[in-house]
């Protein structure tokens, strides 16, 4: 399986006691969606990814104290600083206006005053703020990705529908 096939879950943080056990932070936005994992995959050397079958995993928040199977305390703590994916499969579905951002690369953008403004490349997931990389005839255009700002996602047709701030859009074609 491949990174592409994959999302980011977290990253194996440190050791807990003696036994082998490590803590696991989950970077999700519900980490209790994942209290009853059987398996992750540790991504290792060039990328590749290994899966790794849990024996225990005790959720606190969004850190998990985990045991895996077969592996010494010595092996465990090689996963260190190692982070952690699952298949995209795995990921609950969405309804209604929310979506991952994977799931809307190469939808089109619908904006309610300047109509069809191009189809999304991307999502910069900037820290403060997430960005809609769209490009339209080869000039980009980037939408914030926020409530007050999608109207609508129509899964079916790949399109969502917006009201952009007044002016933002016109930031961007006033040379067409």
């Amino acid at each position: 399986m491949t990174k592409e096939e994959c999302f980011y879950l977290g990253k194996i943080t440190k050791p807990f006691g003696v036994k082998g056990q490590v803590v696991m932070f989950l970077d999700v936005d519900t980490p209790s969606d994942y209290a009853e994992l059987d398996s992750v995959l540790v991504e290792g050397k060039g990328g590749v990814l290994i899966p790794y079958f849990i024996e225990d995993l005790n959720l606190n928040g969004n850190k998990a104290i985990v045991t895996f199977e077969d592996l010494t305390p010595q092996e465990s703590l090689a996963l260190i600083g190692h982070e952690l994916y699952l298949p995209l499969t795995l990921l609950p579905k969405l309804t209604g206006n929310q979506f991952y951002f994977h799931e809307v690369t190469g939808f089109k953008v619908v904006d309610d005053e300047k109509g069809d403004i191009g189809t999304i490349q991307t999502v910069i997931d900037y820290p403060a703020q997430a960005l809609f990389q769209i490009d339209k005839n080869g000039t980009e255009i980037l939408i914030p990705v926020i409530d007050e700002v999608i109207q609508k996602v129509d899964r079916e047709q790949k399109t969502i529908f917006i009201s952009a701030p007044k002016g933002l859009i016109d930031l961007y074609l006033q040379n067409e």
